[in-house]
């Protein structure tokens, strides 16, 4: 199923969407940033460590419900929903 535009959704889909992408990209971003430190330190303590690779291929994710979020904000402005 394609993901439709927040222009198609109804108010109630397009609330329980921001409230779902809202809390999977602080949820990405927080597992990011604990992968980030813990494999700094890994580096510190054992050498090189795959897991500072991680963060990095979680960002275009990150960025991607970032502009989705932004998009249904738009949205919700224009709808007079708050």
């Amino acid at each position: 199923m394609a993901a439709r535009k927040p222009a198609e959704l109804s108010n109630e889909e397009l609330i329980k969407n921001e409230k779902t992408l809202k809390a999977s990209t602080y949820m990405l971003l927080g597992a990011s940033v604990a992968l980030l430190v813990i494999g700094i330190f890994l580096t510190f303590k054992q050498g090189f460590s795959f897991l500072v690779i991680i963060p990095t291929t979680f960002t275009p994710i990150i960025i991607m419900n970032a502009n989705s979020l932004k998009e249904i904000k738009k949205e919700k402005e224009v709808r007079g929903l708050q």
